[in-house]
């Protein structure tokens, strides 16, 4: 672990209760700092705490605010939702898909500058199928639409 990193994870021990009852907020900490969160620094503080590594993992892979791989500059989240199902969003996400050029269960870009998100609902049914790119909701988007947006990021 680089030393600049473990002056972070430092940083965010000093805020550390010995109980696990704020394990929520060391992660939200963590991830605030890394922009992830990192598996050494899961291991890092289960070995400067009582805090087992797996009680972390458990709460990082179980509420979709955490992650554990670093993500896109730009966050694109399809809803995955029974109207934005029904109106088309399965077509619009393996249109994204084909031109961010991710495979299998990739979510990020190789470049770093797209991650790709599906939630299952966003509750904007109304404007199904919606799109949010970098936290700014789109309804009734296409699949070329869609496309239209990334290439605008690009550029």
């Amino acid at each position: 672990m680089e030393q600049e990193q473990e002056k972070k994870l430092e940083t965010i021990l000093d805020g550390f209760n010995s109980g696990d009852e704020n394990i929520i907020s060391v992660l939200q900490h963590i991830q605030e700092t890394f922009g992830y969160v990192p598996e050494e620094a899961v291991h890092w503080f289960a070995e400067k705490t009582t805090v087992p590594a797996s009680k972390f993992f458990g709460i990082t892979t179980f509420y979709a605010q955490f992650h554990l791989h670093p993500r896109g500059e730009n966050i694109i989240t399809a809803c995955c939702g029974t109207v934005c199902h029904v109106k088309g969003a399965d077509r619009m996400i393996s249109r994204l898909r084909t031109e961010l050029s991710l495979k299998g269960d990739q979510d990020t870009t190789r470049d770093g500058m797209f991650t790709l998100e599906t939630v299952n609902c966003v509750g904007a049914c109304s404007i199904a199928p919606i799109l949010i790119v970098n936290e700014k909701v789109h309804g009734n988007v296409t699949p070329d639409q869609a496309v239209k947006k990334i290439k605008s990021i690009r550029e």
